[in-house]
């Protein structure tokens, strides 16, 4: 029997027992406190619905709680692992640092003797070239205002080459110079001699057209032999040191243009000479680069 089933049952009992021994006043407080109890009654089952509503509302905060707390220990793990992996990559790590380590150090001091040479390398390129333009300037003061299209001095990687064309320097077929190629091999001379430390490739080139003359027996002879006349007057005639001096016949296979027409032809027939420093010398600039380097000058 419910706690409600008791009340109303005792309520019944009042009712029967003041209804048969008590009188009309008495019955009508009676039933004034009867009602009163219902109303009592009736607010106690709605408080009770309401308790009931929010322990439903609570059991389901409470199972959504626990969800989420799976879900938590769930990523608890996972992240554990993961800080368990991390801590084993960091050890893995930390035992192949060091080797690394050196390798690195052995790789950076590689870039460094690596960037020790190109500048020192720049820095002497940088003197060779300084001093080719000097040069340049000194034989263009040298020669004065001849402007010549057969007399040409310019610049290629740093080397200076001065064209002649051998109608200033040669009759036709001969080695025999002329008075006007002596007068700019003289200027030519003077420029060499105020510059001792460079050396003199004196080259021969001629068309592609055969030699017809007996002393000659062919264009490599008369190319050779016109390199070596300009070689002999620039030691004999200008005391330029011969040690200095080399000459060498290129014949017909460097040409400037092509051997087509007479004026072609007569642009390949040409005497050039090149103008440079010596190797040694180049290579000793390196060299005293390099040491001025490591001892941190």
């Amino acid at each position: 029997m419910t706690r409600n089933t008791a009340i109303l049952a005792a309520l019944g009992l009042s009712f029967v027992l003041v209804t048969s021994c008590v009188s009309k006043k008495k019955y009508v407080a009676i039933q004034a406190s009867n009602e009163t109890l219902h109303g009592k009654l009736d607010e106690c089952n709605r408080d009770l619905d309401a308790c009931r509503g929010q322990v439903a509302v609570l059991e389901a905060q409470k199972a959504g709680l626990e969800s989420s707390n799976q879900h938590l220990r769930d990523q608890v793990g996972e992240l554990s692992n993961t800080n368990a992996a991390l801590l084993n990559n960091v050890g893995q790590m930390a035992t192949l640092s060091k080797q690394e380590a050196a390798n690195l150090e052995r790789s950076l001091e590689q870039i460094r003797e690596q960037d020790l040479r190109i500048r020192t390398l720049h820095d002497a390129l940088s003197k060779k070239d300084s001093v080719t333009l000097a040069l340049v300037v000194s034989l263009k003061s040298s020669l004065g205002n001849l402007n010549d299209t057969d007399v040409v001095v310019n610049v290629e990687k740093s080397v200076v080459f001065i064209s002649l064309s051998d109608k200033m320097l040669f009759n036709s077929g001969s080695t025999q110079l002329s008075p006007r190629a002596k007068e700019v091999l003289a200027k030519v001379a003077t420029v060499l001699n105020d510059k001792p430390d460079m050396e003199v490739l004196v080259e021969g080139h001629t068309d592609n057209v055969p030699i017809s003359r007996d002393c000659f027996k062919d264009n490599w002879d008369l190319s050779a032999s016109r390199a070596t006349t300009i070689a002999r007057v620039l030691q004999k005639d200008y005391a330029v040191d011969p040690a200095r001096i080399t000459a060498g016949g290129r014949s017909e296979y460097v040409p400037l243009v092509a051997n087509d027409t007479a004026e072609n032809r007569s642009t390949n027939r040409r005497i050039r000479i090149v103008i440079l420093p010596k190797l040694d010398q180049f290579y000793g600039m390196i060299e005293d680069g390099l040491k001025k380097a490591s001892s941190g000058q």
